[in-house]
């Protein structure tokens, strides 16, 4: 019998909510054959045993050693045997209708390389989660706040203004549940492993629709999602990360394409991006560490 649908899922150190996404996975599967591959990336907290004792069903690849988000997903997609592959988060759950949903809209829609989901926050809310590509403009109009005070105008990097209640072709959903075709993963290749936790999502993005593929935010589609649980543990280093890897981005992609000087400012917009919400995320924690020091005397 042939696999319809890969889920891939990239762990490190969320055991219980990993569970969670599990059985709600095996709770409310798709009427299609399907497959769950869970990469562990060296979990200290009993992750990669749980899997093992408690979804025997499941492929468990158990790594010796943290390969990072980008490598663990390669090593699902290339175990993958799934006509449609999708990434998915650990600290997610799935609904009754989420993956027979999101097959059903790439079946009517062949142009669609890939898809995501609107994302509920446990208390219904509903988490942004679709961002354009930080082009120069978009990156400048963040940085210099403009983006905030003209949030349709020019907010086209973290798209504040986005209507969440209905389908958009969009540049880059957040890989938190990403489902795709394998004939786009065939065409446009694994992710890069140069950016191996951040990013990797938008350049795979970035790739697939330099291929001509469409990607589309559909509402329809809905999941939980507990959010940031493995970055939550790292982070100063995430932020450090996250912007040395929108540098990589910009490397990758803009370095030679773009007029020397503009290329030059928009790397210093993100070192000092990077800089700022370092020196804001330090104050927060001594505010946070000052208010528990107060609480407990």
């Amino acid at each position: 019998m042939s696999i319809t649908l890969s889920i891939c899922i990239v762990n490190w150190n969320t055991r219980e909510l990993l569970r969670a996404c599990l059985q709600s996975i095996y709770r409310y599967p798709p009427d299609a054959p399907f497959e769950v591959i869970v990469v562990d990336n060296a979990s200290s907290d009993g992750s990669a045993a749980m899997v093992r004792t408690e979804f025997p069903q499941a492929v468990l690849i158990a790594n010796t050693e943290n390969l990072g988000y980008a490598r663990g997903n390669n090593q699902a997609i290339q175990q993958a045997q799934g006509e449609y592959i999708l990434l998915l988060n650990p600290d997610t759950e799935v609904f009754p209708d989420t993956l027979n949903c999101a097959l059903a809209f790439l079946k009517a829609h062949p142009e669609a390389g890939a898809i995501g989901a609107k994302q509920l926050f446990p208390d219904g809310r509903v988490q942004p989660s679709v961002r354009g590509f930080p082009t120069p403009a978009n990156l400048l109009w963040e940085v210099s706040g403009l983006a905030r005070l003209f949030p349709r105008a020019l907010g086209g990097y973290r798209m504040r203004a986005f209507p969440y209640d209905r389908i958009a072709e969009v540049d880059q959903p957040m890989a938190t549940f990403l489902m795709a075709r394998r004939a786009v993963v065939e065409q446009v290749g694994l992710m890069d492993e140069a950016f191996p936790l951040f990013f990797n999502d938008v350049d795979w993005c970035y790739r697939i629709k330099q291929a001509g593929w469409r990607i589309y935010f559909v509402p329809e589609v809905q999941i939980l999602h507990h959010g940031g649980a493995s970055t939550r543990q790292v982070r100063l280093s995430a932020i450090r990360e996250s912007h040395r890897a929108l540098e990589a981005f910009y490397r990758k992609h803009y370095r030679g394409r773009l007029n020397p000087l503009l290329y030059a400012l928009c790397v210093g917009a993100i070192r000092l991006g990077g800089w700022l919400r370092v020196q804001f995320a330090r104050l927060q924690g001594a505010r946070e560490q000052e208010s528990e020091s107060v609480a407990h005397n």
